[in-house]
C-alpha cells in the first residue's frame, strides 16, 4: 500500500528527485545539528574529527559529496536508473546539508558556529529548504502554469 501511495505522488521522476533531496536534507541537518550540540556538551560517543591536530570540518564531507554527485550527474550514470538518481538525489540533499550548515564559515573564514554569526548558515538553510520545497510542492502548479501559457499565448501579446 505505501509503496502505491509513493509512486502515484512520485510519477514524475524530477519530483521525486526533489523530495528525496529535501527530506534527506532537512533529516541530516537535524542529526548534524545534534551531533555538535553533543560533541560541543561532551555528550555521547562523537567527537570532532581531526587530521594531525588539525579540525575537519563537516562542510568538507559535504562538498565532497556535492563534487561526487555533480560529477555522476556529469556521466548522466542515473539517467534512466531510477536507483541511481534516487541515491544522487538522497546524497545531493545529505551533503547540501553538511555544506551549508557551515555557511556561517565560509563567509567569515572564520569559526563562528557558536556564535551570533552562526546564525548565517541557520538562514542559509532555511532559504536553501525553502528552495527545495518549492520544486516540490510548486512543481506541478508551475508546469501547469507553463502550460496554459504556451496553450493560450494570444498572437497580439497581449495578456491573458
Amino acid at each position: 500500500m505505501l509503496k502505491e501511495l509513493y509512486h502515484f505522488h512520485f510519477r514524475d521522476e524530477r519530483r521525486e528527485r526533489l523530495f528525496l533531496a529535501s527530506l534527506s536534507f532537512v533529516v541530516t541537518f537535524a542529526i548534524v545539528r545534534g551531533i555538535t550540540h553533543a560533541i560541543r556538551a561532551g555528550v555521547g560517543p562523537f567527537h570532532n574529527v581531526s587530521s594531525g591536530g588539525l579540525h575537519i570540518h563537516h562542510l568538507v564531507w559535504g562538498i565532497v559529496l556535492l563534487l561526487v554527485v555533480g560529477y555522476v550527474w556529469l556521466l548522466e550514470v542515473g539517467v534512466g536508473s531510477s536507483w541511481v538518481a534516487s541515491l544522487t538525489a538522497i546524497t545531493f540533499g545529505i551533503g547540501a546539508a553538511l555544506a551549508l550548515d557551515e555557511f556561517a564559515l565560509w563567509l567569515n573564514l572564520s569559526d563562528v558556529y557558536w556564535e551570533q554569526k552562526g546564525r548565517e548558515s541557520i538562514d542559509a538553510v532555511v532559504i536553501f529548504a525553502g528552495l527545495l520545497s518549492v520544486g516540490i510542492w510548486g512543481w506541478p502548479f508551475w508546469k501547469g502554469l507553463t502550460d496554459l501559457v504556451r496553450r493560450h499565448k494570444p498572437a497580439s501579446g497581449g495578456a491573458l
